[in-house]
């Protein structure tokens, strides 16, 4: 049998625990969270000037088109289309792309993504 004192701190634990992956798993949840496409359409009017999200076609050489972006095998960087690696290359550029991290907020990677997902 445990003494009070045993309980209270092993209680105190879980309780702790149980808390920080709560909170965890909620900012994870909200700095990932669905987006809005609607609102996304306008995020996008930043990338228009370069991609195209109608057509396969390149608008600029070396940029590609984003129609249909996540039902393509890979990315151009050789990656799975996956909502992850898309946000990375948003934040981290690349390629001739400016990096994007600093200049739109979560909720606008959010919103952009939902409507890279309707391309």
């Amino acid at each position: 049998m445990l003494s009070e004192g045993k309980f209270t701190t092993m209680h105190g634990f879980r309780v702790w625990a149980v808390c920080v992956t709560l909170a965890a798993g909620s900012a994870a949840a909200w700095a990932a969270g669905p987006g809005d496409a609607k609102k996304g359409k306008e995020v996008f009017e930043r990338c228009a000037v370069c991609h195209n999200a109608d057509s396969d076609e390149q608008k600029m050489p070396g940029t590609p088109a984003l129609k249909g972006l996540f039902k393509k095998e890979k990315l151009t960087s050789g990656k799975k289309p996956t909502e992850a690696n898309v946000r990375a290359k948003i934040d981290e550029g690349g390629n001739g792309m400016p990096p994007f991290k600093d200049l739109l907020d979560e909720t606008e990677k959010n919103n952009l993504v939902a409507y890279l997902k309707t391309l």
